[in-house]
Formats: structure tokens, sequence, C-alpha cells
């Protein structure tokens, strides 16, 4: 199985390239992510709140032998399709190489020593009884939160109520009679007879049922687990020739003994000690492969179900395997072992709207940060005392420089994943790889007298633990005092930052250096469009109540988006900015000239009088009492076109009589006057 290059763009930890302006858009997210307030510009749809729906896909024993991750031999193109939206992270591990344990430590935020879940038999409600899970979370923050298939691996089917909004759903399972299964069958069914296709019809129709709800849906498909049942049709797409397997000749270590008991149990596998032959362990991986294709055509129908309901745009997916799996690297063949292959885990999150989609990044990650991840995407509150990082700067920003390792252990044995090397320790043990030159974990060169100083760095690296190995960065829960995009750092990202900047366009030495938003050395349109992009975030926890434009830029944006249409750059972010500075001045200029109802009514002794303008024009407002004698004129002068809706711009009558004079409870009526139109309404005054 040779890995080869694919063609969504790698990205290093260092950039092989200038900066651009695509670069900058996700550099703000070094310091966190910042609130979106969609009340800074009407008439945006769900997807710019910033409560996107969550779907959760996992997968049982799943590497990352996929399409996406350069495996051309795989025919996996719904994952593929998956990844071609979203982030692939290359270099993605589990907390502990087993279902539960991993499971319970993604799903909560926390390692297994915090869990203190190590094997398949512990409930985690035992040993962290008050916990939080990542679900429960988004159902406390008005999600309907809703599993299909199996998420947590509890023992005696057990499920955790807690988190679901209701009873959880499962296929039914049927215990293995290893003497009559064989570890692989090609069955001439179709995808629902399987229990996989089943969780994929349940999951459409959940999703049918939900679609006009804020969800968080979690679906969970049990292959490629053994045995590696599937429809015959997927096992066509292989033959025993489809698969180079140049590592399986490799010894195993003192750590990892040779581990094939996971399928000795099977009728078709020699028992005991008793080598399994080369032909057999084609014919094992041929299996997975078929399974994983299976697993994969049913994550098909999820995805095109959430297209068919016109959903995907507002939807954030994540999709991982709980862990890795040994196909006979190092004679292993299975999980719960501390290897590379075991402990390396697909992992894609897609996020609507996000910078660079379709993009891969090398970045070391962990499953344990999915919890803060999809928090982030959906902006939601991080609690501290989660264990892992979010990785939505990644998202943005693939190149960003990350965490310098990540952990992983079984029992006593811990391991660390570095940019080169695996470490790993256990009592007097000591295993090191370098991936330079050993892409297979064959060369164990902890004992070489050359690697004393290596293996000493490495493990005081791999004892002070994950929170050594974080970036230097604003801690996740805590939001940041300014935005990049915010040029003049109010805290909102809204009009005024585009007039800063477009008072300094063409300034080659402006004295606030934010303007230049791109950081190309020119002020121009195209970093006022950028700004334009994320009109709306702030860095307040709450919203301010609305957004106030002079009616004087409505003629400043006109210019801008004059001079944006000239452009002719395609690029979404760009794209984005144009369509920004369109709703903003639709939203402010109205079709019509209106009155509106005053507020507060009734009123004592003051109220407000709300108007709107579809030209400009002299206006006023006059007041009469009910039997008709005029009260007061207020005289409110030209007035441009535009909403004046707010009390800092709609006409004020403090409850007086032309002479200063208090008026009279009782109904009185109130009349605009704008150029030819005039309209009247009532209003009272009660004391």
């Amino acid at each position: 199985m040779k890995q080869e290059s694919h063609s969504i763009t790698s990205h290093n930890n260092t950039p092989d390239r200038p900066f651009s302006r695509r670069d900058f858009l996700s550099t703000s997210l070094k310091v966190g992510a910042a609130a979106f307030t969609t009340s800074l510009i009407p008439n945006l749809n769900v997807a710019d709140e910033g409560r996107y729906n969550v779907l959760f896909i996992m997968v049982d024993d799943l590497r990352p032998l996929l399409g996406c991750y350069g495996y051309a031999e795989m025919h996996t193109p719904n994952i593929d399709r998956l990844a071609a939206r979203g982030t692939v992270f290359n270099r993605a591990y589990c907390q502990w190489p087993l279902c539960s344990p991993s499971r319970t430590s993604y799903l909560t935020g926390l390692r297994p020593d915090t869990t203190g879940v190590t094997n398949n038999r512990y409930f985690f409600r035992e040993t962290i009884p008050n916990v939080v899970t990542l679900p429960q979370h988004f159902k406390a923050n008005g999600y309907h939160s809703q599993a299909v298939g199996r998420i947590f691996h509890l023992p005696n089917f057990q499920d955790d109520e807690y988190s679901w909004s209701v009873p959880s759903w499962r296929p039914t399972w049927t215990r293995i009679d290893y003497e009559t299964t064989p570890s692989w069958q090609a069955l001439d069914v179709e995808d629902d007879a399987l229990r996989d296709g089943k969780t994929a019809e349940r999951a459409v129709q959940v999703l049918n049922q939900i679609r006009n709800k804020q969800f968080f849906m979690a679906v969970g498909f049990f292959k490629p687990h053994l045995p590696f049942i599937a429809p015959k049709k997927y096992f066509d797409l292989y033959d025993n020739t489809s698969f180079d397997l140049p590592f399986l000749t490799g010894d195993s270590t003192a750590i990892n003994p040779p581990h094939w008991n996971e399928v000795r149990p099977y009728q078709d596998i020699p028992d005991g000690n008793e080598p399994i032959s080369y032909e057999k362990g084609l014919e094992l991986v041929r299996a997975y492969a078929a399974t994983t294709s299976y697993t994969d055509a049913q994550i098909g129908r999820v995805l095109d179900q959430l297209e068919a309901l016109g959903i995907m745009e507002t939807t954030v997916i994540a999709f991982c395997g709980d862990h890795g799996y040994n196909l006979l690297e190092n004679g292993n063949f299975g999980k719960n072992i501390v290897y590379e292959a075991t402990l390396h885990s697909p992992l894609i999150v897609s996020i609507p709207g996000q910078t660079y989609p379709g993009e891969r990044t090398d970045a070391l990650v962990e499953l344990v940060d999915i919890f803060p991840t999809l928090c982030d995407a959906c902006e939601i509150p991080i609690f501290q005392e989660l264990e892992g990082l979010s990785m939505y700067p990644v998202i943005e920003q693939p190149s960003l420089p990350w965490k310098t390792a990540a952990f992983s252990q079984r029992n006593q044995r811990l391991s660390m994943r570095t940019d080169r090397y695996r470490y790993t320790e256990e009592r007097n043990t000591i295993e090191l790889y370098d991936y330079d030159v050993d892409p297979y974990s064959e060369q164990n060169i902890a004992d070489l007298p050359e690697n004393t100083d290596l293996v000493r760095q490495l493990s005081e690296m791999l004892h002070s633990s994950w929170q050594a190995a974080l970036p230097n960065m604003v801690p996740q829960n805590q939001r940041p005092k300014t935005l990049i995009w915010d040029v003049n750092d109010d805290g909102i990202v809204d009009i005024h930052d585009l007039l800063v900047i477009s008072i300094n366009f063409n300034n080659s030495n402006p004295e606030n250096p934010k303007v230049d938003v791109n950081m190309d050395g020119k002020v121009n349109i195209l970093d006022l469009l950028i700004v334009s992009a994320h009109l709306g975030k702030s860095s307040y926890g709450a919203s301010p109540n609305h957004l106030t434009i002079p009616s004087k830029n409505l003629n400043k944006i006109e210019e801008w988006l004059s001079e944006a249409r000239l452009i002719g750059d395609g690029s979404p972010i760009l794209q984005k900015g144009i369509e920004n500075l369109e709703l903003l001045l639709n939203s402010f200029i109205p079709k019509e000239t209106l009155l509106l109802p005053n507020y507060p009514n009734p009123f004592n002794p003051e109220t407000w009088i709300p108007y709107q303008l579809a030209t400009s024009t002299d206006v006023n407002i006059s007041i009469h009492a009910a039997d008709g004698k005029l009260i007061r004129t207020l005289d409110i002068g030209y007035q441009s076109v535009g909403k004046y809706h707010h009390r800092d711009k709609a006409a004020y009558w403090d409850g007086k009589n032309t002479h200063g004079e208090p008026v009279a409870n009782g109904m009185y009526f109130y009349t605009l006057s704008a150029g030819k139109f005039t309209a009247t309404r009532k209003m009272l005054i009660r004391k």
C-alpha cells in the first residue's frame, strides 16, 4: 500500500510561497475565534450566524487508507468529496488505540488518564460521573442532539442518556460464533441487508425529521471492524494484486509483541502462534479495503441527504476513525497496540465558508481536539477544563505552526509523535523510530549510541506531557480583545473600519499599519474587501444592538462597489466582501418611504417616531390632538435616503406642546410629510 500524492494541496508547517492576502485572512485565527454578530448586517442567512448544524461521522477501526490520503488504489469517492470541501489532517492521532478509551476521550475532550477509561468494559459515568460530553454540551446550548449507530462504546450496549435529546438508535447486533464465522465474507446482498446500510437508512430518515431544527447529529458506522463482511460488489473493486505490503516481514518489538489475537479466533485463521501466510494477509487487507468502500458508500447516502435537504451549507461535518489499525505492519494485525499505524487516525473537518476548502495540513493534532474544534466552529463556549485544543486556526491557515507533539498511551506504554520521530516508553523499554528514513517503523534506533542525547531529550518531552507541546497562543476559552479585521480596534468589524481603510487608500506609509490588511505594502480596495468579508465579527461576548451608518456614507459604499467589481478576482473571500457590501447597501436603502409606529406606545412623557426614506427630501412631523388641533411641529429638515428606526436617528417628541407645556392624557395623531409623501398614525399618552 503505497501512499501517493493527491490533488488536494499539501501544506507543510513552513509556507513555500510568499505571504498572500489569502494567508492573511487566516492569521487572525492565531488569537482565537470571535463571536459573529449578525445584527450588524441585516438579512444574512443562518450560516453567517455561527450557529451551524453539526454532523459528526465516526467509523470503527478505520485507518487513513483512503483515496484522499493518497492511496490511489482505494475506492472511497464519498469520503474524498468530503475532503474536497473540508480540511484533511494528515497527522491526527488517537489517545488510546482501542474503541471505548478513544471515543470516551474525544467525546469528553479529556485524555485517558483523566477519564479513567482504559478498556472496553468501563463506562465513563462510573469514573467521571459529572462530565459533560460533546453532544451533551451542544444540547445544553440549544441544539437537538441525536445519535444513529454506535457512538459511545459502552459495556452491555448501554447508552449515555444525558448526551441525547431523544434515545439513540443502533441496528440489531448478533453475537459472533467464531468457530463458524470466517474473518471475511463477500455476500450477495444489498447494502441495507447489513448493519451499516441500516444505519445509513436510519440516518437519512432522521435528517429529514430534524432538518428544521438546530441539530448535533452523530452517526457511527461499524465496518471495517472484524469480521470483514460486505456486499460482494465492494470486494469486486479489489483483488489481491491491488496492494503492496513491503512491511510484512518487519519484526515485532519488545513493547508490542505479535498481536494476531484479534483475528485468531475466526474460523479461517490458524490457531495459536502458527504463521499466517502472506497470501492470507493479502486476503485480509483486500477484505479490509472492501468493507471500507462499503462504509464509504453509506456515508455518501448521508451526505446526499444533507445536500437534498439544502442544509449542507449550514452544517459543520466532522469525520474520523476512532483509532488506526495495523494491517500486517511489524507482524501485527489489529488495534490496541502502540504503533504508528494503530495510533494514526483519519480526520476531516468541513466548515461552511472556510478559507481553504479542499486542502490538507501536516499539523500534529489529536482526536481529543475535536470537542473544542466543533465548539469553536459553532461559537458555543469552550470549557477551560478540556484537554484538547481547537483546530479551527489550522483549518483557516493549514500552514500555521502548531503542536510540537501528539500523545498516546496504552496502560503503561506512553508514546509521543513529533514532526520526525515516534518515541515510546514502557518501564525500562524504549522505542524510537525516525520517519524520515523508516516510514514503516521497522528499525528501533533507541539503543544506537549516537542517539543518546536525542533519547534523553525526547524522554523529557514525553514526561512534560501534552501541555508543553501546545502552540503559543491565547487560551481558547478567552475571547480576544481585538481582531485583525477590526482596523479601528473598537471590538466590532463594521463600516467604520471600512471608512478608515478608505481614507488611507494609496497611502504608502499609513499611521495605522492595520489598514494594510493583506500586508502587500499598498492600501487599496483589496484591503477593504477583505475586511468587508468579515463584517459582523466581534470580540465582544454579546452583539451590539444595531449598526449605525450615516446616510452620507451610502455614496461611499456605492463607490467601493463600483471599484470592487472592476477587479475581476474570483477568489471566494473577495466575492464575499462584495456580497457583504451589497447587503449593507441594500439594507440601508429602503424600497419605499414609510411612517412606522412610535415607541414606546403608550408613553409618558416621551416617545420616538421612526420612519424611512426612499429618496432624500425635507422632513417634518406634525402632532395633532384628537380634535384636530395642532399641538407641535417637529421640523427635522433635509434628510438623506435611509432608515431612521433607532433612537439615535428617529424623530423625538418630549410630550410637550409648542409652548413647552406637557400635554394631557389621551389620543394624539402624528403626520409625516416627506416631499410628496404623507402618512398619519395615532399614539396614546397615558399618565
